[in-house]
């Protein structure tokens, strides 16, 4: 779960940030990305300078890059907590992850400069005008500035804080309780689980031809895995060991053309023979595979049995998959 806390000078934020991290959140601030940029300059940490090197910062590298920054400290597992979101763009990356929400907290303007008085931190107002000004200079029309009244607006709840700390917690802890659980990662289906696999499968081929990678799947379980390349104990095709595959590469050939024997097998070959090298039976199984069957392969898995065929990629070829169609085994491109 990660939550960004937005909200005005005095608002409260400092404090939703302590409760958090007593819950074990882990806490930062993307201001202090900018502080470690003006102490290397050998500049004073103000409230003036937060704002300039936070906007020359942008300028230069980005309006997302103190965003950036923090999402790498991000860990899986564990629930994190930013304040000092100043700029939409800072926003739309957190909110490019499902874990993430942000909440504003608001309070009114004179219960805030008291509070910024009680503090007496250096650099902050010490008028309820000059409060003022300086929140009038973090609502800029500069995309790269700090727009705080813009970044309020993306906000999905609103924490109101005018009350005493106890409340305060309560309120967060109420928070957190109820949205625990709807900011977990979104599951992939078993149609995108299965075809990542594949993708990490095609990474062995030892083809010179395309990568492309084969799983077998019954009763949502892997039985057998393919890729394409040379068979067991043949010099690998990416090695000199297909006559065929080297000819295309060196423009002798073109591709689609078999006038060499090419000692390559495919993906699909490959699962369906391992399965049966196996003892595995690929009856009533679906094939996940990164490209559509050619006509071998499609006449192979209409033979082993193969009820489905999913595949990520459709291949120029449209032999292997009217084949398909006329055996009665579904196909579907995703």
């Amino acid at each position: 779960m990660i939550i960004g806390i937005s909200g005005s000078n005095g608002s409260g934020k400092d404090e939703i940030a302590k409760v958090l991290e007593s819950m074990n959140f882990r806490h930062f601030s993307l201001s202090d990305m900018i502080r470690e940029e003006i102490r290397s300059r050998g500049e004073e940490v103000t409230r003036d300078n937060l704002i300039r090197v936070g906007n020359e910062m942008r300028e230069n590298e980005g309006a997302s890059v103190l965003a950036k920054r923090a999402i790498e400290k991000v860990e899986d597992g564990e629930n994190f907590a930013f304040s000092s979101i100043r700029n939409p763009s800072e926003v739309e990356l957190f909110e490019k992850r499902d874990d993430f929400i942000l909440i504003k907290v608001t309070t009114p303007i004179k219960v805030r400069f008291e509070r910024i008085v009680a503090r007496g931190k250096q650099g902050d107002p010490t008028s309820l005008e000059e409060l003022k000004e300086k929140e009038r200079q973090e609502m800029s029309s500069n995309p790269n500035n700090q727009q705080i009244d813009k970044v309020a607006k993306m906000a999905k709840v609103t924490i109101i804080n005018n009350k005493s700390l106890e409340v305060l917690r309560e309120k967060i802890e109420r928070f957190v309780g109820d949205y625990i659980y709807k900011l977990q990662d979104n599951r992939p289906d078993w149609d995108y689980y299965f075809m990542k696999i594949a993708d990490a499968v095609k990474v062995r081929a030892s083809c010179m031809s395309a990568k492309k990678g084969t799983i077998i799947v019954k009763d949502k379980k892997i039985i057998s895995t393919g890729y394409n390349g040379t068979a067991k104990g043949i010099e690998h095709c990416t090695a000199g060991g297909c006559k065929r595959c080297t000819l295309r590469h060196l423009g002798k050939i073109k591709s689609g053309v078999y006038s060499a024997p090419c000692t390559c097998a495919h993906s699909e070959e490959n699962a369906i023979v391992q399965a049966a090298h196996n003892g595995t039976s690929t009856k009533g199984a679906k094939l996940y595979t990164t490209f559509t069957p050619c006509n071998g392969c499609a006449r192979m898995i209409i033979n082993a049995g193969i009820v489905e065929v999913i595949a990520k990629v459709r291949y120029p070829d449209d032999i292997g998959t009217k084949m398909l169609k006329k055996a009665g085994v579904k196909l579907r491109v995703l």
